[in-house]
């Protein structure tokens, strides 16, 4: 099988995407929506770059095609340069369907809808005729925000009715996706990062109840989306019941990590900025949290909150996500409102101060992990998504000839 995907090369979840099929023999490709160094973990993957670059990628298992570039700065603007001067010849949409003609693959995959997905919606246009069977994942925000911008709403429309197969991680963007006119097949529902190797994620768990921790972790997204400003006013509104704790910091920009010095004068918390990490030992500081936080005005399941149920931290998730359709709301995590610190602040505070709450909320998502998040598990879904893509596209040839 031979499977083209439309997608961020430097991400994370696209690589732990791929990842899952990269065993089966198949014929994996990935176009890049944008020039940058491939993720380090991509692995028998074709990338089709405009310019290759050497990065820290196995490779004798990924090769990337075009033109040698040493250097990794300058590559989005020499690609601009050549998009205005000679877009039918070299721009990103001709480069796509000049790919997909000498492919012939048996499935596109465009991984999130407003880059990835609309690069291939055009590219399927100036194709014309047939086209190979065209499945789309939604990502995070993809439908949930940017569907209600004015900029993004006829675009979104149309990827929808254009698609052949929809993919999502969360009922609420199932409906959504019906609502913006999709007309495909929905898949089934599974995490779009992929699952975990339980096993391995919980032999790096700090040792003993959840309520023994004495850290918590705070997402550091701070944008159009991101809300850890409010997270750190929060937990400065509840100091007095985190003496005694360390304040994680992760995935923060300059902003945030001002503002976190801040705090840590004025309540004399440490609080630790957490550099940049591989996946595993970000699976690490979870695992020695009590509470792990996560804060934003939109999102799917945030993969964070899906980190945290498997190493045992007690998720306090913004109710702008899905998390609501993992967790048990005052049971198993706190859903809160991504701009109100006040009642984060409360949410922190339960949760610092109630250890059975803690203890009780990581056995039950040790239990939803096993069912829904096991590696092996979410693969065979995954791998079983494509085979009936494959499957019905024979027969829908067959029928046709």
């Amino acid at each position: 099988m031979r499977i083209l995907f439309v997608a961020m090369t430097n991400s994370v979840h696209t690589a732990r995407w791929i990842g899952q099929l990269a065993d089966e023999g198949w014929d994996l490709h990935l176009f890049p929506v944008e020039e940058c160094p491939p993720h380090a973990s991509l692995r028998n993957v074709t990338v089709h770059s405009l310019f290759a670059q050497r990065s820290a990628v196995n490779g004798s298992t990924m090769s990337q095609t075009g033109i040698w570039w040493p250097l990794r700065r300058g590559t989005s603007r020499l690609e601009a340069v050549i998009e205005r001067t000679s877009p039918s010849l070299m721009g990103r949409t001709a480069r796509l369907t000049r790919l997909i003609r000498r492919l012939k693959p048996d499935i596109v995959h465009s991984l999130e809808l407003t880059r990835a997905g609309y690069l291939t919606l055009d590219a399927k246009r100036l194709l014309g005729g047939t086209f190979p069977p065209w499945m789309v994942t939604n990502w995070g925000s993809d439908i949930y925000f940017f569907g209600r911008l004015a900029a993004h709403v006829d675009r979104l429309k149309a990827v929808l009715a254009s698609c052949d197969y929809y993919a999502c991680e969360c009922k609420r963007d199932v409906a959504l996706a019906r609502e913006y006119g999709l007309k495909g097949e929905v898949l089934p529902i599974v995490p779009n990062a992929g699952g975990y190797d339980l096993t391995m994620a919980r032999s790096m768990r700090q040792p003993g109840p959840t309520s023994a921790r004495r850290m918590i972790l705070l997402k550091g997204y701070q944008g159009w989306a991101g809300r850890a400003l409010t997270g750190l006013r929060a937990i400065e509104l509840c100091a007095d019941v985190l003496h005694g704790y360390r304040i994680g910091l992760y995935l923060a920009g300059d902003d945030v990590r001002l503002a976190a010095e801040l705090v840590a004068r004025s309540t004399g918390l440490p609080i630790e900025v957490i550099p940049h990490c591989s996946h595993e030992e970000m699976l690490r500081w979870h695992g020695r949290a009590r509470v792990s936080i996560g804060l934003s005005l939109s999102d799917a399941i945030s993969t964070s909150v899906l980190e945290a149920m498997v190493m045992g931290s007690f998720p306090i998730q913004s109710n702008t996500s899905c998390v609501n359709e993992w967790v048990e709301d005052g049971t198993t995590g706190l859903i809160v409102p991504p701009e109100d610190p006040a009642v984060i602040a409360g949410a922190i505070r339960r949760a610092v101060t109630d250890d059975g709450l803690v203890d009780h909320a990581a056995e039950v998502n040790g239990r939803v992990a096993d069912e829904r998040l096991d590696y092996l598990t979410v693969q065979s879904q995954a791998i079983a998504m494509y085979e009936k893509i494959s499957a019905e596209r024979v027969t829908k040839g067959a029928a046709r000839s």
